[in-house]
């Protein structure tokens, strides 16, 4: 029983090498640049080695995707607690996500690696569809104080994701990383998007 427990064991730390391994690769090098192979080199073990805890590199960078939406997630629901009215929320959300964006750069990278997120994605990652749904109440909320239908709020959601992430893709390009506080920009996109939904522009 106590060899077992120590394999078991052993095998639990040998998958948080791999993980520490491959983060300092991508806060390094970057994301695009990890590898197997370079895993393995870190390690010193051989690449089946790491193909028996991740089926392929891509399944690691879904363990920092899911991480990092976690801690998204996490910030925005600190961030708008307590908070009741829909515009106050939203303003705290891009707030909220911008200072996730500077904070944790090497992460958003991974997680927008490909742009925004489809639905599909979106629903089947319970991290992911927490930050979503986090956002989606706050514009269904505001719709709602204004006697507005919440017909096209998902369409909504999609267009305030955009924007955030649009501004910190611009950022990002320009600097390669984000300042902060937000810049005037966002917030003044982010106030003419939440005129349009108190008067359903």
């Amino acid at each position: 029983m106590s060899k077992e427990s120590n394999s078991v064991q052993e095998q639990l730390d040998l998958k948080q090498n791999i993980i520490s391994e491959s983060w300092k690769i991508i806060i390094k090098e970057g994301w695009q640049a990890l590898s197997i192979r370079k895993i393995a080199e870190g390690i010193g073990f051989s690449v089946p080695v790491i193909y028996k805890h991740f089926e392929n590199k891509e399944a690691i960078l879904a363990h920092f995707s899911k991480e990092g939406f976690a801690i998204l997630a996490e910030k925005i629901e600190q961030s708008i607690s307590g908070i009741t009215p829909g515009a106050m929320r939203l303003r705290a959300i891009r707030d909220s996500y911008w200072a996730f964006a500077s904070e944790h750069t090497a992460h958003y990278r991974i997680m927008f690696g490909l742009g925004i997120p489809a639905c599909e994605a979106i629903n089947s990652n319970t991290e992911m569809r927490a930050t979503s749904d986090l956002i989606y109440a706050a514009i269904t909320d505001l719709l709602i104080e204004n006697q507005h239908t919440t017909d096209e709020a998902y369409l909504k959601l999609k267009t305030f994701w955009s924007i955030l992430h649009g501004f910190i893709a611009i950022e990002l390009l320009a600097k390669n990383s984000i300042t902060h506080p937000p810049a005037a920009t966002i917030n003044d996109a982010i106030e003419g998007f939440i005129y349009t939904l108190i008067h359903k522009k």
